[in-house]
């Protein structure tokens, strides 16, 4: 890799670092797409987007805990089996364009909900148990499999079911995506293939500015800014899965 793209691709593995973070989520959707706009290898490409979903989110989680908005009544039924969904998932190698077909035109019409819907909602209730653990087992497997947290699916979920807050809802992602990559990447490695060591160089970068990110969203973002800057993030993952689906 040339200096020019090196560059550009820090540059946006740090933008998607700290937009991401900033409601929540970790990036895995947005590094992919820098990933592969800058010609890296799909082999280069999963691994890597599951260590730096693995670094954001854990700033993310803690950011978010620290801030009072964790939830764990919300989060442990979605979290109690997405660990063993998301291995399996990080473990297959399965065609998913028709998946990423899909989840790409759920996520632009979340987003344009969020759009004309900024605020938090006016009431929130709680999930149904059975529901929750269903669609966190299924949200794990979809993140194994595509090398993203699933928080990107998940928040929206929560917030159009009235399940959570805006702050609420990213902070029980954050650390839904945490366990999700963690348990993918092991899956991934399991299978055999290992992880690029030159995924520690964009490390660095995705560290710093999700640290900048989740530290304004947990506590310093208006809630329509979160919601603008949600909103945005689901587009350019809507699109992103669309058009490399």
């Amino acid at each position: 890799m040339d200096n020019t793209h090196l560059i550009l691709l820090l540059a946006g593995v740090t933008l998607v670092a700290f937009l991401y973070s900033s409601v929540g989520h970790a990036g895995a959707s947005g590094y992919i797409a820098v990933m592969t706009l800058c010609g890296l290898a799909t082999d280069f490409i999963r691994p890597t987007a599951l260590v730096l979903n693995i670094l954001v989110a854990s700033i993310g989680s803690f950011q978010f805990w620290r801030a009072g908005h964790f939830s764990w009544r919300l989060f442990w039924p979605f979290a109690l089996l997405c660990i063993p969904a998301a291995y399996l998932g990080g473990y297959l190698q399965l065609p998913t364009s028709i998946f990423k077909m899909l989840i790409g035109a759920v996520l632009l019409f979340s987003a344009a909900r969020l759009f004309f819907c900024p605020n938090d909602p006016p009431n929130t209730t709680t999930p149904p148990v059975s529901g929750a653990v269903g669609i966190g087992a299924g949200l794990g497997f979809l993140a194994g499999l595509t090398g993203t947290g699933g928080g990107i699916f998940l928040t929206p979920l929560l917030l159009f079911c009235r399940w959570a807050s805006i702050r609420r809802a990213a902070a029980v992602s954050a650390l839904f995506i945490l366990l999700n990559s963690g348990a993918g990447l092991v899956g991934y490695v399991s299978s055999g293939r290992p992880v690029p060591s030159f995924a520690w160089v964009l490390a660095v970068a995705a560290v710093v500015a999700g640290a900048i990110g989740s530290q304004l969203g947990s506590r310093h973002f208006p809630v329509r800014i979160i919601s603008g800057i949600l909103a945005t993030v689901l587009v350019l993952a809507g699109c992103k899965l669309i058009f490399t689906g």
